[in-house]
Parts: structure tokens; sequence; C-alpha cells
């Protein structure tokens, strides 16, 4: 049974129990939101922390709402470069274009956020996502921001539900490829389970992320 419950922590924080994270972000392993702030843009998704088979994980469940989680926080890509999370969905939003404003909706999503500052059309975004009808491994530019918000699908319609993936991905290498610009930093990390624009209900669950150097 103790084998059993550590290879269990293992898929769900991505990560091996005898190192500690360079950098944790979201710790909710430990039952923690710290510096986890709500956004909302249409209806609110509910996200809680919640115990999934003896481990705490953050439940995100939308109905027809577009809402996330926001933690502003100065990464040094430089020092962690690496992005590490695990995601697991318990439905599909099958069907959207998602290319389209209409079908702007994901079952999960984590992105990255370098901001403009006063030069607000400056600021640049990589949206990793559950896509519902889009191959794995597709770059399409934002349905609303264009090319200042760039989508990569990390998991499609092929993904099976109910299954932990555990994510890995090279920002600083990702920001150079989708933007053309050798970025040092980023401003904040946000995560979101979004359906406002289909007007549907999806559920997802979120584990441990954090950044790293190798």
């Amino acid at each position: 049974m103790r084998r059993l419950f550590i290879a269990l922590l293992t898929v769900l924080t991505g990560q091996n129990l005898a190192a500690e994270p360079t950098l944790p972000l979201g710790e909710f392993s430990h039952n923690r939101l710290d510096g986890w702030e709500h956004k909302s843009f249409k209806g609110k998704t509910r996200y809680e922390l919640q115990a999934l088979d003896g481990v705490m994980v953050l439940k995100a469940d939308s109905q027809a709402a577009g809402s996330g989680l926001f933690k502003e926080q100065r990464i040094d890509l430089e020092k962690t470069p690496f992005l590490n999370w695990s995601w697991r969905i318990a439905n599909r939003l099958s069907g959207l274009n998602e290319q389209s404003k209409t079908g702007d909706d994901y079952a999960a999503r984590i992105y990255v956020v370098v901001k403009g500052g006063l030069a607000f059309w400056q600021t640049k975004a990589i949206n990793y996502v559950w896509a519902g009808n889009t191959a794995k491994d597709a770059v399409w530019p934002n349905a609303f921001a264009g090319d200042h918000a760039m989508m990569l699908a990390l998991r499609g319609p092929e993904a099976p539900l109910n299954v932990w993936f555990s994510e890995k991905r090279n920002v600083k290498a990702d920001l150079k490829k989708l933007f053309g610009v050798d970025l040092r930093t980023i401003d904040a990390v946000a995560l979101m389970t979004d359906t406002d624009n289909s007007g549907r209900q999806v559920s997802a669950f979120y584990g441990d992320i954090w950044f790293s150097k190798d």
C-alpha cells in the first residue's frame, strides 16, 4: 500500500519525491493556494482543493463560465526555464472550433504571461491547453488576443479521460519559438477551465505546479 501511495504521489506531482521542486508555484498537494487570485471574465468557474485518491489536488468545475486563478510572480527563466505540472480531465469539450471566438473554451489550460507594462500591446502569453477538437502539438493564435497569445495543444481529443498526465515545458525555448524573442523572465502563471463561449460544462483536476532548472 505504501508503494502504491508513493507511486500515486509521483504521478500527481510529476516529480521525484526525493528532491524538492526548484521553485514551487502551486502547492496543491500541501493544501495550499497561497498567492493565487481569482479573476473572472464571465461567470465563475469553481476552484477548490479536494482529496483525490488520498492526495490533495485542485478541482475546477465550469458551467458556462470563464474565470481563472492567477499568480503574479517574476520567474527568472535563466535559472529555472522549465514549467512542470500534472492534470487530468473528466469530460471533453468536443466539436468546438477552438480557433474561433465561440469555440475558445478548454477543459484545462495553464499559461504564462510576459507583461508589456505601459506598452500593453507588447504583453505576450503562451496558453498550454488540453484541446477538445485540435490535434496534439498544434499551434494557433488566440481568437481574442491574436498573436499576442499563442495556443499550444499539449493534449488533444486522443488523450483518455480520468488519467493523469505530467507535463514539462521549456518556457524560455517556447517563447523564443512562438514569438521570435529571447526573453529572460515571465511575470505570471495562470490556470483556467472555461466554458463561457460554448455555454457547456466541464471538470478538470490540476496537480502541483513548479519551475525547475532541468
